[in-house]
């Protein structure tokens, strides 16, 4: 039994997609470690191979293509070890097989952010935005440790971003009158967005499908964090667009909660510009799916009235 020794993006999601070829090697990874495999449960979403082992560990198997995931996944997870107030997985055992890294770590409890946030009176929305601000301000204040060699580097990052902003939102369908403000945009964001300011943990993804939550006493709270397979290290309001732009949804008294537990007041101009052209610059940034905000596209008739939508108060 044996990794296929080369995988190419989408030979791998072909592979990934049939467990039948890799859940008895993932299985017999797990019994090399003493590890219990009479119940194993395969994770059909995410990006790497994941299966379930009982009710207390997980199993991450990440293709060669993808280790840059596993340094990420490995170095986030040392490094904030006991370093924040909310539950994040712990290492158990960690190696390679078959030039596949992999890393078994312990499995949060609780309820997946996306399956509870939707139905959630708009109180405990707030609520836990504020939470979310807190948690990202608490992750940023740990060290960098090891981190801090992780490419790609912050100034690097930016600069490739920016380079490649017009033909990427030009490709992926962005209304011409917001791409008529792209070319002021960035060039403000070259003054508003530091390029050699000391760096943080940013962890890149704060949405629904990457926290856990509890309910007491009627009341929701954050209850874990996991998924650190896209850390980078840079400017720290990176990591607000997040859950600005899938959760908070341009209602004020959301804004105002994410924020001010981050650690902000009310924002001013040059808070939202910045906000604005870090989304446009995110690794993953896609306005026409990620803005979850009904009908956007037509309250907004150019990119400064649209980070005033996005980031009302």
């Amino acid at each position: 039994m044996t990794l296929p020794h080369a995988t190419d993006a989408e030979s791998f999601r072909a592979f990934r997609s049939d467990p039948a070829q890799w859940l008895p090697i993932a299985l017999d990874i797990a019994r090399s470690h003493g590890l219990d495999v009479s119940a194993p449960h395969v994770f059909a979403n995410g990006t790497n191979l994941v299966v379930g082992l009982g009710e207390n560990l997980i199993l991450k198997i990440f293709p060669p293509l993808l280790r840059a995931q596993f340094v990420s996944e490995r170095g986030s997870l040392t490094q904030l070890k006991g370093r924040l107030h909310l539950p994040i997985p712990e290492i158990v055992a960690e190696g390679t097989r078959d030039g596949w890294p992999y890393l078994v770590i312990t499995r949060l409890t609780g309820t997946l952010g996306s399956e509870v946030w939707p139905q959630l009176p708009e109180d405990q929305k707030e609520r836990l935005l504020r939470q979310i601000g807190e948690t990202i301000a608490s992750v940023q204040r740990a060290p960098l440790g090891l981190l801090a060699a992780i490419e790609p580097r912050w100034d690097d990052f930016m600069r490739r971003q920016m380079q490649g902003c017009r033909a990427r939102h030009t490709r992926l369908g962005l209304a011409p009158k917001f791409l008529a403000g792209l070319d002021d945009l960035l060039r403000d964001a070259q003054e508003l967005i530091p390029m050699d300011a000391p760096p943080v943990i940013l962890i890149g993804e704060y949405i629904p499908e990457n926290f856990l939550l509890a309910c007491r006493d009627d009341q929701w709270s954050l209850a874990g964090l996991f998924d650190f397979g896209d850390v980078l290290a840079g400017w720290r309001d990176y990591d607000l667009l997040g859950p600005s732009a899938f959760m908070a949804a341009g209602r004020p008294g959301r804004v105002k909660s994410l924020l001010e537990g981050f650690g902000y007041a009310r924002p001013d101009f040059a808070l939202k510009r910045r906000l604005m052209a870090l989304m446009l610059l995110h690794r993953a940034s896609d306005l026409n799916a990620h803005v979850c905000i009904d009908g956007w596209q037509d309250q907004a008739n150019d990119l400064v009235e649209l980070q005033d939508l996005i980031w009302a108060g």
